[in-house]
């Protein structure tokens, strides 16, 4: 049976982690050390390398190799060729114990976690306890679990994993060292994507990928599993109809088309190709947010172009000179327009016709004001 592309390409030491260099080397710095903290604490969005980066920690502190060569010790990563290693990767490994705490979150499931605890590692130096959503956990397990992350045993490594870091009680913080995970910029993805597809002999267009890697919203897993998802269907070559088919995303050129009909104020081909992307069945919901920010990232280039830069690692250069020329066509009306569009999105959200918000805004701003 094949390896799921998520699996096949997860990253083996720190230097892969995709898009969190800083994090990669204060781990690597402290694995080269031997200086591993007892509890960490990794906040960030879903997709970002939270759970990766713990397994890292895991093979890393129990990695063999690294405990007979010294000299491969100081680089900080493991060998992934020793068993331990092997063992941890497999999933098989009974001194790397993952909880999910949204299925396990009571304080009966602490209570078994904090005998675990006591015990000595079967055949690993470390033990090594990772916990996913942890802001899942209840006030009561959270203050079962505070004690152990006070004082945990020599051969005890605690991580714990996090979507929603503001959830997390003071007195957890406080005991562990924390790292935010960023979302991976859509650059990153689609350069990473682009290896992938050509390791995996796939024929897809640079439009699709594009796309991909922006249905995605910084999450490189939710990526990994879209391109698994297109290379299960069998398509001989995949284009950017394929992959809209699929997430029911409109593309980014649609999206830059539309909003340039919108900003020279073509009222009549803006509604017909509403009209259009409603037949085809897109979430309509969905586009509008597209469109929003595409339109927010048009009228800051416009009145600050210096922010150029911070766009290169969300656009493609093709789709950056786009945005450029579409920042020429801007108007002080069009803010009261991009206005009007997220008073659409709020009302859409809620609406069994949702292009209905979306066609007044338009007709209000454009029709009216004209």
């Amino acid at each position: 049976m094949a390896l799921a592309i998520y699996r096949k390409y997860r990253p083996r030491i720190f230097e892969d982690l995709l898009g969190q260099e800083l994090i990669s080397q204060i781990l690597k710095n402290a694995a080269s050390q031997n200086k591993f903290s007892h509890a960490y604490l990794f906040s960030g969005p879903r997709g970002s390398g939270k759970t990766t980066a713990a397994r890292l920690i895991s093979k890393t502190a129990n990695c063999r190799t690294r405990q007979t060569d010294a000299a491969f010790a100081k680089l900080g990563e493991p060998c992934n060729h020793c068993a331990a290693c092997a063992e941890i990767d497999r999933g098989q490994a009974l001194d790397v114990v993952e909880i999910d705490a949204a299925s396990n979150r009571g304080i009966d499931e602490i209570r078994n976690l904090k005998e675990s605890v006591r015990l000595s590692p079967t055949s690993f130096p470390k033990k090594i306890f990772i916990i996913d959503e942890c802001h899942m956990l209840t006030k009561e397990a959270f203050n079962a679990l505070l004690k152990t992350l006070e004082e945990p045993p020599e051969h005890v490594i605690f991580i714990l994993a996090t979507t929603e870091f503001e959830k997390i009680p003071a007195t957890i913080v406080s005991r562990t060292q924390q790292f935010h995970f960023k979302k991976i910029p859509l650059m990153r993805i689609f350069d990473k994507l682009k290896k992938i597809a050509k390791s995996e002999k796939m024929e897809i267009s640079t439009g699709a990928l594009e796309l991909i890697a922006a249905s995605a919203e910084g999450s490189f897993r939710d990526a990994e599993s879209l391109l698994d998802q297109l290379l299960s269907f069998g398509y001989q070559k995949i284009g950017v109809d394929e992959v809209e088919g699929m997430v029911g995303k409109v593309a980014f050129s649609k999206t830059a088309s539309f909003a340039e009909s919108l900003l020279i104020g073509q009222i009549d081909k803006t509604l017909k190709e509403l009209a259009e992307i409603e037949d085809d069945g897109y979430n309509l919901v969905q586009f509008n947010k597209d469109l929003i920010h595409y339109l927010r990232k048009v009228l800051v280039l416009k009145f600050e172009p210096s922010l150029e830069k911070a766009f290169k690692d969300e656009l493609t250069p093709e789709a950056l000179e786009r945005l450029k020329s579409h920042a020429q066509l801007i108007k002080e009306k069009h803010l009261e327009l991009l206005k009007a569009l997220i008073g659409a999105y709020g009302q859409m959200r809620y609406s069994q016709f949702p292009i209905i918000p979306l066609e007044v805004a338009i007709i209000e701003s454009l029709k009216i004001k004209n």
